[in-house]
């Protein structure tokens, strides 16, 4: 279900409009005061972005010093609003030069205007691709000094050819001495785990980001060792799968420019990059995860004034990947007086400001452990101990090349009309996440 806006509205901190769009008849111009007595005169401003008066639903969202609303008398989808207002704004900031507020407003009325005429029809969505718009809308806002600025006039004769076009978020006629390809795999796992090591929760969620220098319209084609897309192209081919670990992927994303079709029926990957950075798709997963690291703590309270906290940590990933910035979180009570460790690898010392042991290894090594002793000594309170729960150790870590959930990029292939080479270049890198073990 689309927005269907009756009207849209920004204003200033103090409730004043700035600028506003009406789209349709079926709201009344009084539609922002009821905004301005019902929702910013209360307390109830950052409680919910959404709110009924009356017949209509106020859709508002603050950025910078104004606010946006959307004013919408039928049931509407309310995320495809915010992220209209998000891809505006992003609009707006590529003509003002980077810049948001009520100054860049006030500067750029009748820009805005034509703006939100060619944004929105009828309350509905339109293209809202700056790469697009500055081809036929050429004015130029108010921008920083410092804001580059690219020459228009060669662009507007391939306005239409772009506007009809399916790809809107790559212009014609780029060209590149070097053409390259850089392709990032960025996964962050998150983990549960009992004191006992066994997993209670564990997932992983992945991007892949891409960075693409290449001249002309090229065609990328992209290979993973996902299980779908093995069986399909063995299908196809009339071959058998080759030994090798396949993956499930879950909850998979793409970017615009992915061909949705093809993979709907080649479980293919192609594309017609944009040019430069951008976040290709994201993923999960939730089977088959390899946890880089093991975590075997064990704590003995020694009466009630010390403690002798024990931690083992094992690195599962391969002998020759290093983790980067390595770092163990120990919780330990509020009325600790004094520790003093032993580290078999980097340094250790005790945070009181998050009441927790803080174990930092600049460098671990693959297939290797180290491990931590630590006696603690606490402040003797005449307040009878209770039994709680602790906090959870909590782990920090990169570990480049090395990817949790075993995605692996088989090919990258490209290809443009002009038939030039290009280099590819693939990396790997795996974060923590929410990575905890109970203690």
């Amino acid at each position: 279900m689309p927005v269907a806006a009756s009207a849209i509205y920004f204003l200033n901190l103090r409730g004043d409009v700035l600028i506003n769009r009406l789209y349709r008849d079926d709201v009344g111009g009084n539609m922002v005061d009821a905004f301005r007595m019902h929702i910013m005169q209360t307390k109830e401003m950052g409680t919910c972005p959404v709110r009924q008066i009356g017949g209509c639903s106020f859709f508002y969202m603050r950025m910078s010093n104004v606010y946006i609303v959307i004013v919408v008398s039928s049931n509407a989808n309310v995320a495809c609003a915010f992220k209209f207002v998000v891809e505006a704004v992003a609009l707006f900031k590529s003509y003002f030069g980077g810049a948001f507020d009520e100054d860049a407003i006030r500067n750029n009325f009748v820009l805005i205007y034509e703006l939100l005429d060619e944004i929105m029809d009828f309350g509905y969505p339109q293209n809202l691709s700056p790469e697009i718009l500055k081809l036929y809308i050429t004015q130029e806002g108010v921008r920083s000094p410092f804001s580059s600025k690219q020459p228009l006039e060669r662009a507007v004769p391939n306005a239409t050819l772009q506007v009809t076009g399916a790809v809107g978020w790559r212009r014609e006629g780029l060209l590149y001495k070097k053409n390259e390809v850089f392709l990032d795999i960025v996964e962050s796992v998150n983990l549960l785990m009992s004191s006992k090591g066994s997993v209670l929760r564990c997932d992983v969620t992945g991007k892949i980001l891409m960075k693409c220098f290449l001249s002309g319209m090229p065609d990328l084609k992209l290979g993973l060792n996902d299980k779908i897309g093995l069986e399909k192209e063995s299908e196809m081919k009339s071959r058998p799968i080759k030994s090798g670990k396949t993956i499930e992927l879950d909850d998979v994303t793409f970017h615009q420019c992915v061909n949705l079709t093809r993979f709907n029926t080649e479980k293919t990957v192609s594309f017609v990059p944009p040019d430069g950075e951008f976040e290709l798709m994201k993923y999960r997963i939730t089977e088959g995860v390899n946890l880089p690291f093991r975590v075997l703590p064990t704590i003995k309270e020694l009466g009630r004034t010390r403690m002798e906290v024990n931690v083992k940590v094992k690195s599962v990933f391969g002998a020759k990947i290093f983790a980067l910035g390595v770092v163990v979180k120990v919780p330990v009570p509020k009325q600790t007086a004094k520790t003093s460790f032993q580290v078999t690898s980097g340094k250790a010392k005790y945070n009181a400001s998050i009441d927790s042991i803080v174990w930092k290894i600049r460098k671990f090594p693959g297939q290797t452990e180290a491990t931590m002793s630590a006696e603690v000594e606490l402040i003797s309170t005449m307040v009878e101990k209770k039994s709680a729960t602790r906090p959870p150790i909590q782990m920090e870590f990169q570990v480049p090349m090395f990817t949790a959930s075993g995605l692996r990029v088989r090919f990258l292939k490209v290809w443009e009309k002009s038939g030039y080479n290009t280099v590819e270049w693939v990396r790997y890198i795996t974060r923590a996440g929410s990575y905890e073990i109970r203690c």
